[in-house]
């Protein structure tokens, strides 16, 4: 990736230029103004991120050893508002778009918004959104709590306004597309898709039209067309560049594979499985091949995590495979590729948003496309999910969307196939499709089923006391924050 230096000859030229002494009496490391190019870099490296481990634990992938994790056992509590931290350099490039008459920026300032904000409010659920980021431009320091519906409006609307705004000019400084704004456009609208299926519980609210929205997009608006469009950060071999998990030693001793996992890997006879896990201890030294699906094994997610602790002693556990914290480079991160775009209208299909009749061949494509990306980025594995084994497996049993008897069968592969190629990818998006589908199951322990939000920050108890408890009382009663309580898009 490239860097961006600022020459100190060209800076001297331009001090040397201005002849008013206040011009030239400014600190230097207190820049007011910057071109927004500087930002969307950074911004982009920040949001296109792997999210690590905690999804992972959560959406019953990895499970471990060494503690009792709060997300694997659902006993997670609050949460941090650091999205807003991120959204304060997005709404630094939107003003310094808008100073520049730059539409380009400011339609990617938008989608960025519309990004964390869609994320903070499933995390929550009210969230401050119409007064938030205004302490520098509005003195408003205790912003309100905008209902979730509110929430979810705005969010459509700006991505809407984000592809109205975008023009065919090149946009400098972005290391997603290398600046081709049609691409961008292909971005924002399936990303609308996927924010407009979220709601899918929520089709009586006729002011949102998601269902005339949604048709309208597919029938009139340019959509990601291949893996070649995928929403994705590449990663570079260079110190600050490399792959986000690439040496992390967490996984180095006490991270194993969850068994539910490997299971539903197995049962479908998904070579995937090679790319993700590592053979067990055991398996190797019988020899088997890796492309031996009794080669993995998983730990059971509900299990005390000693017990899972003294299995993988025996060598009777997958370990994540070593690729990603080996291989600096690796395979790049998505926030949003083709082949859940293919989930998402498979599913639209059946759901009778578009039309019906395609939901197979949306489900097909998004296997194949899911499998051309590891053969893509996973040279040692390549061989497993190449086109032929690709058309394999959509033979197969649980795989053949023909075997599907009815739309619940239907929509039940649809969100399964989403679910196993999102491993170390998109981060808490597997979660929340359980939340909204019911699929796939995940295990739990008694009284303990899979949290529906996080507790909001202590923080706003302190910095925001009257709008944050307002919100509370709203949504679940007077201080009733708490993880199991369903907001707005749930109910």
């Amino acid at each position: 990736m490239k860097k961006i230096i600022i020459s100190i000859a060209i800076f001297s030229a331009l001090l040397a230029s201005c002849e008013k002494f206040e011009d030239v009496n400014k600190n230097p490391n207190n820049v007011s103004e910057t071109h927004p190019q500087l930002l969307l870099t950074s911004i982009e490296w920040s949001a296109f991120q792997v999210e690590g481990a905690s999804p992972l634990f959560a959406s019953r992938m990895i499970v471990q050893t060494d503690g009792e994790e709060a997300e694997q056992y659902y006993k997670w509590d609050r949460n941090s508002f650091d999205d807003y931290n991120n959204l304060r350099n997005v709404t630094k490039m939107m003003e310094e778009a808008k100073r520049i008459e730059n539409v380009s920026y400011q339609a990617l300032a938008k989608f960025f918004r519309a990004y964390y904000f869609y994320n903070l409010t499933l995390k929550f659920g009210d969230i401050p959104y119409s007064g938030a980021l205004q302490g520098e431009s509005g003195d408003v320091y205790e912003p309100v709590y905008d209902q979730q519906k509110e929430v979810f409006a705005g969010i459509l609307n700006e991505l809407k306004e984000a592809d109205e705004l975008l023009n065919d000019d090149l946009i400098e400084g972005d290391i997603i597309y290398g600046g081709d704004p049609a691409k961008w456009r292909k971005l924002i609208n399936s990303f609308r898709l996927k924010v407009l299926l979220t709601l899918s519980g929520k089709t009586s609210e006729t002011d949102l039209a998601v269902v005339q929205s949604f048709a309208s997009i597919v029938a009139n608006k340019e959509l990601l067309e291949s893996n070649e469009d995928n929403g994705q950060l590449m990663f570079v071999n260079q110190d600050g560049n490399r792959y986000t998990e690439y040496n992390s030693s967490s996984y180095g001793s006490a991270r194993y594979m969850d068994s539910t996992f490997i299971k539903r890997l197995q049962d479908r006879k998904d070579p995937r499985l090679f790319i993700f896990a590592g053979q067990t201890r055991v398996a190797k030294e019988a020899g088997l091949e890796i492309n031996d699906f009794a080669a993995y094994e998983g730990g059971n997610p509900v299990a005390p995590y000693n017990d899972v602790n003294l299995k993988a002693a025996d060598g009777k556990v997958s370990k994540v495979n070593l690729r990603y914290t080996s291989d600096p480079t690796n395979e790049p991160h998505m926030i949003l590729g083709y082949a859940e775009l293919q989930f998402i209208l498979a599913e639209a299909s059946v759901r009778g948003w578009i039309t019906a009749s395609d939901a197979k061949t949306y489900y097909e494509n998004g296997v194949k496309a899911s499998f051309e990306f590891y053969n893509s980025y996973s040279d040692e594995y390549a061989e497993y999910v190449d086109g032929t084994a690709a058309t394999s497996y959509l033979d197969e049993n649980l795989i053949d969307f023909d075997n599907a008897v009815n739309d619940q069968e239907r929509i039940e592969r649809i969100i399964t196939q989403k679910y196993l190629q999102s491993f170390l990818q998109g981060g808490w998006s597997a979660y929340y499709e359980h939340l909204r589908t019911g699929f796939p199951s995940f295990a739990f322990l008694p009284g303990l089923t899979p949290p529906t939000r996080w507790m909001y920050p202590n923080n706003e108890y302190l910095l925001n006391t009257e709008h944050v408890a307002e919100a509370i009382a709203r949504q679940f009663g007077a201080g009733n924050d708490k993880t199991r309580e369903l907001t707005w898009w749930l109910k």
